[in-house]
């Protein structure tokens, strides 16, 4: 590796030293609360079933009362779910639907496909175990119990579980304030029209809806024109309101490529060259807001390669996780699998690259034929990543490392 190149994991480090966690927490409804992190362990006051209850629509009976597997018990009582019932009398049985609590003496419950309604009375044609069908009370949560531990990025069944032990307010903490820039005359908006030598602008909607899906407060401060006064100006006002300042574009060489002299000018730069194919360079730094606000401090700036492609990996694989980290959130490291590469890939690069690929019917992998940087094709057409070494050459049959797009942006 050319010195003064970073691996993706020394990169990632440096990163991840550099993400401060939020500390303001909010409490909101637990009706709302999807998607945001948790910022304390949640814990129950009550069992969960708060009594021994049916877990099928049936006959509740004394199991020892039915051991001849044809017996006739006069019914005594009828217990829908939300009722107390009352002690079942020794010779009968008791009707009882879903969720309703078992009665006193009763110790199983018969579903009602293996019995017989006769007027009063019913005919039970089963030999119950003692147990049968019968949820204990505390057997999903007891109460003190732990049910969501702190900095877990809130599931629907997360929400829906602190709801089922009665929680109506979870504490969470606040969203990640990103402002984003786009550098380049090159660039104009759909809807525009497109002079020659222009392009539309596709990684604004990308990075922007991918930092929404990932949970942040996203400001979009639009297209930056292509000098180093502007991409200053526009790294002070995002500094103000931000945490962090995500950029694409201009973090190159060229007399052009204004955003890291501009990051060096008006904060600092710590790296900018990673061994990752697609998405070389990337740069990262802080901007300060000395004298600017009352608020103290910088904000942190990531600065993205400018080919879609790139900008989409570089996000994917290294931005996410400081993200993740500010936010808060413990688990960072996404989902991989590993699967059969049903493609060959004779000549890999030295850097990590990350190609785009997707599953076939038989349960293998594979590869979209175009793997440059500018095809944002590839993106649409694949389900993921497959992560491969560098210098590594991948043959059919051979097992990958593979990270589906649906674990990358969560």
């Amino acid at each position: 590796m050319n010195q003064g190149i970073l691996s993706v994991e020394e990169a990632l480090a440096q990163l991840l030293s550099g993400a401060q966690p939020l500390a303001e927490i909010e409490e909101i409804s637990t009706l709302h609360a999807t998607g945001r992190v948790l910022a304390r362990a949640q814990r129950s006051e009550i069992n969960v079933p708060p009594l021994d209850n049916t877990s099928m629509d049936g006959y509740a009976v004394r199991a020892a009362e039915c051991a001849s597997g044809e017996t006739r018990l006069s019914v005594s009582q009828r217990i829908p779910a939300g009722t107390i019932p009352k002690p079942l009398t020794v010779g009968t049985a008791a009707r009882i639907f879903t969720g309703a609590p078992i009665p006193p003496g009763a110790d199983a419950v018969v579903m009602q496909e293996l019995c017989a309604a006769e007027g009063d009375a019913v005919v039970v044609r089963h030999k119950p175990k003692s147990g049968d069908w019968i949820r204990r009370v505390g057997e999903d949560i007891r109460a003190g119990g732990q049910i969501l531990e702190a900095g877990i990025k809130l599931r629907p069944q997360d929400t829906g579980l602190a709801a089922s032990v009665g929680i109506a307010v979870l504490p969470v903490l606040r969203r990640l304030k990103v402002a984003v820039f786009f550098t380049g005359d090159e660039l104009v908006m759909p809807g525009e029209p497109l002079p020659p030598g222009a392009i539309y602008n596709s990684n604004r909607f990308t990075v922007t809806a991918m930092l929404e899906q990932l949970g942040c407060q996203v400001s979009d401060f639009g297209i930056i024109p292509d000098s180093l006064a502007s991409t200053r100006d526009a790294l002070r006002r995002a500094a103000l309101e931000s945490d962090l300042i995500i950029t694409s574009g201009g973090v190159s060489v060229g007399e052009e490529d204004h955003v890291k002299p501009a990051v060096e000018a008006e904060g600092r730069l710590q790296l900018w060259k990673i061994a990752i194919k697609p998405g070389k360079p990337l740069a990262f730094g802080s901007i300060g807001r000395e004298g600017q606000s009352g608020r103290p401090g910088s904000a942190a700036f990531i600065g993205l390669p400018g080919n879609p492609v790139s900008a989409f990996v570089t996000l994917a694989i290294l931005v996410r996780p400081f993200i993740l980290r500010a936010q808060g959130v413990t688990q960072i490291r996404p989902i991989a699998f590993p699967l059969r590469a049903d493609f060959d890939w004779a000549k890999p690069d030295s850097r990590r690259e990350y190609l785009r690929a997707r599953l076939n019917a038989s349960g293998g992998l594979e590869l979209y034929p175009n793997q440059s940087s500018a095809v944002l094709t590839s993106t649409v057409w694949g389900d993921g990543l497959v992560d491969n070494p560098p210098k590594l050459a991948i043959k059919r049959g051979d097992m990958v490392t593979f990270l589906p797009f649906a674990a990358l942006f969560r």
